[in-house]
């Protein structure tokens, strides 16, 4: 088997590049042979990225999350622009709405987030989507401005009616869950799982936050530690495991446009 983790800030569980290397080695020992790395903010891709640029199966995606509205850099467009041409860069993200905390206000969040679609749409690249306590305003943007190229909706925190509103208006959308997924009280993500279709959910670990009930005593959450969540789902969904997993790869493969 092989997993396919989606959202993982490699920068953020370690700043070491030789611990950093050691994370992806670890994944892959676990099965997890391919990884997309995620930079909150541009500063901390241009730190990351050449680190593990070359790593066969490590993939990134290039832009601005609403924590960082107030401060996207210099010419932050030209920046995900240029990122988007280099090697393994494939998806612009993440990027999105969070009303959680008072990053800036929803006008700045909503130019930001806009604007990264448009970039999106420009370079053909699916989009990655942070969105907390901002579910509405999120789905009414997409209704009118999602990428051809699709969308995540990345360690997913909505509920299923949530989810089934943005498949029946016809979006392009794949839902991720993270490692919360495995937690007793997350109601209404067990519900989405059983609501939506199998070919429109892919997982990820969002490491090094939202770590597994399975390893709850740990401080970070690890891409080594995905297929704990394939196997929580997959009792959910009562499948194989060895069957999810190719359905999650297939899935993964195809929103980010890659060979299986």
């Amino acid at each position: 088997m092989q997993f396919f983790d989606t959202h993982a800030h490699i920068g953020l569980i370690y700043e070491d590049p030789i611990e950093q290397l050691r994370v992806i080695q670890k994944a892959k020992l676990a099965g997890v042979t391919r990884i997309v790395s995620i930079n909150n903010s541009l500063h901390d891709f241009k730190k990351v990225y050449p680190n593990i640029k070359s790593i066969p199966g490590v993939y990134h995606a290039v832009g601005v999350a609403p924590v960082e509205v107030m401060n996207p850099g210099k010419d932050w467009i030209k920046t995900i622009e240029e990122g988007l041409k280099l090697p393994n860069v494939i998806a612009v993200g993440e990027c999105g709405l969070d009303y959680y905390k008072q990053f800036g206000d929803k006008r700045m969040q909503t130019e930001l987030f806009i604007t990264q679609l448009e970039i999106a749409k420009k370079y053909d690249k699916p989009v990655i989507i942070h969105s907390r306590e901002a579910g509405k305003d999120v789905f009414d943007i997409l209704k009118e401005r999602i990428p051809p190229a699709g969308a995540i909706l990345h360690c997913y925190g909505e509920d299923a009616a949530y989810a089934k509103k943005c498949l029946e208006a016809g979006l392009n959308v794949y839902f991720s869950f993270a490692g919360n997924l495995t937690y007793r009280n997350a109601r209404n993500l067990h519900e989405t799982v059983l609501n939506i279709p199998v070919e429109r959910m892919l997982i990820e670990t969002e490491s090094p936050f939202m770590v597994p009930a399975e390893f709850r005593e740990r401080k970070r959450a690890m891409p080594e530690y995905l297929p704990s969540t394939a196997r929580f789902l997959s009792e959910m969904l009562e499948m194989d495991l060895e069957e999810l997993s190719k359905i999650l790869w297939t899935n993964s493969c195809k929103i980010f446009r890659l060979p299986e």
